[in-house]
């Protein structure tokens, strides 16, 4: 059964809505922390060098091979949790004010929200 006209309008409205939003969300800072260039380029550096290590390990084979073996593994697990771990930002006060402007916000039901959400959306805002 096709869709009516008016069926097809709100599918349209609810793709572009959710297209906006996926983007905001993609752009969208997460609060005081965050990942650091250079802590991934580190990371990646000291995974490459414990993947190298693992391997001179198994070449060398003997007890010396099993003790780089196990280095280098520690030093691409380093790696990894360095590449993902993020830094703390410094605050500035932009974000300190739209905490509070959330804060207040957060006062208000949760259903009233919404409404306003829907008006703003339905007014083209």
């Amino acid at each position: 059964m096709p869709l009516s006209e008016q069926e097809q309008r709100l599918l349209d409205e609810m793709e572009r809505h959710l297209l906006h939003n996926d983007a905001d969300v993609v752009s969208a800072p997460s609060g005081d922390r965050a990942l650091s260039y250079r802590n991934l380029v580190y990371g990646a550096l000291l995974l490459l060098v414990g993947i190298g290590g693992l391997i001179a390990g198994v070449i060398v084979g003997d007890v010396w091979g099993i003790i780089i073996g196990v280095v280098a593994f520690a030093a691409m697990l380093g790696g990894v949790m360095l590449a993902v771990t993020p830094v703390r930002r410094p605050m500035s006060a932009a974000p300190r004010e739209s905490a509070k402007k959330k804060q207040q916000q957060s006062s208000a039901s949760f259903m009233d929200r919404m409404n306003d959400r829907w008006d703003r959306r339905q007014d083209g805002h």
